[in-house]
């Protein structure tokens, strides 16, 4: 690879509809710092569903409940033992009064904009490295659909918590994004209360539960652990259990928006989320050895902001970054580098993103990473000029490729190692697409524009499988399967 191909494929998404090969790659990439739109126009206008995420979690939770009274309905009834529980899921739909059933369906709807939006913008996108880095820390903070209630709310937390922070201050984003309803709806938190806090000791009086008023309940500790383990320290940062239970203690009082005693006991914060006073542990908390005052809602953050510049995470984010730049096996030169870049500018991210610039490591010839599915679906787009299609149309293809945005399978992420996605089921897939893509576009000169997107980098066995092409459509799918288009 030369490095104007490299700084197309590895930092970006490959070429774009009118794009050229760049004569000074890493200044058109210092360039896009200065070009990126944190809130560009389609996003500034983007389209709320109706409603907020506390009262999209009771309507879900409605439905839950109908589709589970349905499912035992139907066990006792033979005639009805083989509906699926689609079909039993979409009759509880249609049970439920209409207002709620229009508020679900504008949900679904709304998530698969904003699934459209954020693949679209990567297409058109002048400052394609950028995007890269906005998917890169989304991914970072993962939220999924895959818990009740985070379909409105996952694409606001990438839109409004990561997008306006990635040349910030990574403890801003920290806070934005473990603070957004999103992410305290995904991991729980919504429901954490102190155990010595005045609500859980007014319940206990009422014999809430068991109605043992000396024992502690209602502590959540899930946000906690993966701010550490996920987020900032990393596993082996130097936490203890100790440290998860102190911080998650902190962490109380944070809810979502929309459930009715937290909208009239709660404080609005900026991240849309709320904050009930009540709800929390009262007291010091100790945190890897440092003590936090009683603070309310400042108490998490304080502890917050001195994970934020913790030397673990200095380390721990280093490496993560460096293994997206630059393998699997990332190079311990370029992590030292990187995180001595953190740790001197305090998690400056815009530093840190023009100290990988500079890395050599990342300027290695030969391809150090494999396409994930969405990389691999948006350099594509990009390379056939495909542009603005519709949501539904996206949301199929990241479905067939296994790699839909927001819906990883654990609080980790997605992985970003080859071995997850290259394997044969994967790669048939993306052929299978290949041949979809390659039938809309309109390309009239396949090795042209092969040349133009792998400058100085397209091997001779792909010009020969171009040369050998029947059409120009089957000698484009085959570019997009190519080892130049796999790989970055």
């Amino acid at each position: 690879m030369t490095p104007a191909s490299i700084a197309l494929s590895r930092f970006g998404y490959g070429i774009g509809a009118r794009g050229a090969a760049p004569k000074d790659p890493r200044g058109w990439l210092l360039g896009q710092l200065e070009a990126y739109d944190p809130s560009p126009a389609v996003i500034a206008k983007r389209t709320r569903a109706g409603g907020d995420i506390g009262e999209m979690l009771g309507l879900l939770r409605n439905l839950r409940r109908d589709t589970r009274e349905m499912a035992e309905m139907t066990a006792k009834d033979s005639m009805m033992a083989d509906a699926s529980r689609g079909e039993m899921r979409d009759a509880a739909l249609a049970n439920l009064p209409p207002e709620l059933r229009e508020k679900y369906v504008e949900a679904r709807g709304m998530l698969a904009q904003d699934i459209g939006m954020r693949v679209n913008l990567a297409v058109s996108s002048k400052a394609p490295m950028m995007e890269r880095m906005v998917h890169f820390w989304s991914n970072h903070f993962s939220v999924s659909v895959g818990k009740l209630g985070t379909q409105v709310a996952v694409g606001d937390h990438e839109f409004t918590a990561i997008r306006p922070h990635v040349l910030g201050r990574f403890g801003d984003m920290l806070e934005a994004a473990t603070l957004h309803p999103a992410m305290l709806l995904y991991l729980d938190q919504f429901q954490s209360v102190g155990p010595n806090s005045p609500a859980q000791k007014r319940r206990a009086q009422r014999g809430g539960d068991d109605g043992d008023p000396q024992r502690p309940r209602g502590l959540n500790e899930n946000l906690a652990r993966e701010i550490l383990e996920l987020h900032t320290l990393g596993v082996g940062g130097g936490y203890s259990q100790a440290d998860v239970t102190e911080f998650a203690r902190a962490l109380t009082g944070w809810t979502v928006p929309g459930i009715a005693r937290v909208d009239r006991f709660g404080e609005d914060q900026p991240s849309g989320a709320k904050f009930v006073a009540v709800a929390h542990e009262p007291g010091v908390r100790r945190v890897l050895g440092r003590s936090y005052p009683a603070g309310a809602a400042d108490q998490a953050r304080a502890i917050l902001r001195d994970l934020a510049v913790h030397p673990s995470t200095a380390k721990f984010i280093a490496t993560k970054l460096a293994r997206h730049f630059a393998g699997d096996t990332p190079p311990p030169a370029l992590v030292a580098r990187l995180e001595a870049d953190f740790n001197r500018t305090g998690g400056d991210l815009a530093s840190l993103t023009r100290a990988l610039i500079a890395a050599p490591e990342v300027w290695q010839a030969g391809p150090v990473k494999f396409r994930t599915p969405f990389e691999w679906l948006v350099a594509s787009l990009r390379l056939t000029g495909t542009q603005d299609l519709p949501p539904r149309r996206i949301v199929a293809a990241l479905t067939q490729l296994g790699h839909v945005p927001w819906r990883a399978p654990s609080p980790a992420g997605y992985d970003d190692i080859a071995a997850s996605w290259a394997g044969p089921d994967a790669l048939l897939k993306r052929v299978e697409l290949a041949g979809q893509i390659a039938r809309d576009a309109a390309i009239e000169d396949v090795a042209a524009r092969a040349e133009a997107a792998f400058p100085g980098a397209l091997s001779g066995p792909t010009r020969t499988q171009l040369a050998r092409a029947e059409s120009g459509k089957q000698a484009l799918a085959l570019l997009l399967v190519s080892p130049e288009m796999l790989r970055r």
